[in-house]
């Protein structure tokens, strides 16, 4: 019977450059549906965690069976597929999100976060050389950084409505 079917949790695995909106996009979808928000790099960053602990750290994360939002170290399409196969095997329907802004909005989000042009200039270098955008067999619901997140999220829903 349909009713009985037990659905697997989702996983929403949200990239983009940085100050595409990601952060924001992530942490209104954990508020709105209760979901725990996870930023894998700044695990990476404040714990000096490795690859193999992060994934230690998602199988523990995923033995709540609770639908989860995750954001970071997500930047190459084998970071990606490497959260992925680890979430599906540990139970998830994961889906990937793209959070996409134009280069201008970028800078100057980077320029107004670190308060310095230089320092913009720089890990905007940095991060976009780092990244790769999705290959066409990922499949991501892609999104714009600078709608709302009312418009951005009904188009999340109808995206996951489709797989």
């Amino acid at each position: 019977m349909e009713g009985n079917k037990k659905t697997k949790p989702r996983a929403i695995l949200v990239f983009g450059a940085p100050c595409s909106g990601k952060t924001t996009f992530c942490e209104k979808f954990s508020r709105r549906f209760k979901a725990p928000y996870y930023n894998l790099q700044q695990l990476r960053e404040e714990a000096d965690f490795t690859e193999k602990q992060i994934h230690v750290v998602l199988e523990a994360i995923s033995k709540t069976g609770q639908n989860i939002v995750i954001e970071g170290g997500l930047d190459t399409e084998a970071e990606r597929e490497g959260v992925k196969k680890l979430l599906k095997l540990c139970g998830y329907n994961p889906t990937l999100v793209w959070i996409q802004t134009d280069i201008n909005t970028i800078k100057a989000r980077l320029k107004m976060k670190t308060r310095s042009v230089a320092r913009a200039k720089e890990e905007y270098e940095t991060k976009i050389r780092a990244m790769e955008a999705p290959a066409e067999a990922e499949k991501p619901i892609i999104l714009s950084g600078k709608h709302v997140f009312e418009t951005q999220l009904q188009h999340v829903l109808a995206g996951l409505d489709r797989k």
